[in-house]
């Protein structure tokens, strides 16, 4: 039973479900092309939201399970804000609730714009850094990943997505931890050589981004981008049951 699928609820849409803010880092990243990896250097002054992919990438589901927005509604104080984010975090980040119990946020059309005119109670009840660091799944990337397991997580995602379902992954290198990354994926295509994935990489929110899955070499890949060199890596779906 752990790995039933439930019924979808309405599929993730960037422009819609997104944050309009991002995960902060605390260094700065610049690509050794040579090389083919990054240096860094701690940015300056220190980010006050970061180590934050985590819990935004659970956050943003949070909102696609269990709430919805109306923009025909007044809007309604920080306060109220406040206790309804604080009880959608709240509410189970693996299954869906009906439509009829959703939390019905007024005044605004969807999260996104939600986040960009009321940025600091979301900041403030989502949930903290430490979330990103305690997470059940955790003690997955410490076994050994092999490729068979990545190709059954490659297609489970690939058939979850075709039936509406919007995956939450973990994107590691380890025990490198080059990358220890959350991310939500939302839309797919097949490829002759495997597949693409599309997802809201919570780093970055003024675009989507891609995965790719390589068939033959049983490898996941994302491209180079302002804190990765670009390269193979490791996926782990997230919030899947009660192991994960």
């Amino acid at each position: 039973m752990a790995n039933v699928r439930f019924l979808a609820p309405r599929r993730f849409d960037f422009a819609r479900d997104s944050f309009a803010f991002a995960n902060e880092l605390l260094w700065e990243y610049r690509p050794d092309p040579a090389r083919g990896t990054m240096t860094f250097a701690r940015r300056q002054p220190r980010p006050l939201y970061a180590h934050r992919c985590f819990v935004l990438t659970r956050a943003a589901r949070q909102f696609l399970y269990h709430a919805r927005f109306d923009s025909a509604l007044a809007p309604a104080d920080d306060e109220t804000y406040r206790r309804q984010i604080c009880q959608t975090m709240a509410r189970n980040p693996r299954q869906a609730c009906e439509p009829a119990r959703q939390i019905v946020f007024p005044g605004f059309a969807s999260l996104r714009e939600f986040s960009r005119d009321r940025e600091s109670v979301l900041k403030a009840c989502c949930g903290g850094a430490w979330q990103s660091y305690f997470l059940r799944s955790h003690w997955r990337m410490v076994l050994p990943i092999s490729r068979e397991h990545q190709f059954l997580t490659a297609t489970g995602l690939a058939e979850a997505i075709a039936q509406g379902h919007s995956p939450l992954v973990h994107l590691v290198r380890f025990p490198a931890l080059t990358i220890n990354h959350g991310m939500i994926l939302f839309a797919v295509r097949a490829e002759p050589q495997g597949w693409e994935f599309m997802a809201y990489d919570p780093n970055d929110p003024l675009q989507p981004t891609t995965l790719r899955f390589d068939r033959a070499r049983g490898t996941f890949s994302l491209p180079p981008n302002n804190y990765w060199a670009g390269g193979p890596l490791e996926i782990i779906e997230i919030f899947r049951s009660w192991w994960f």
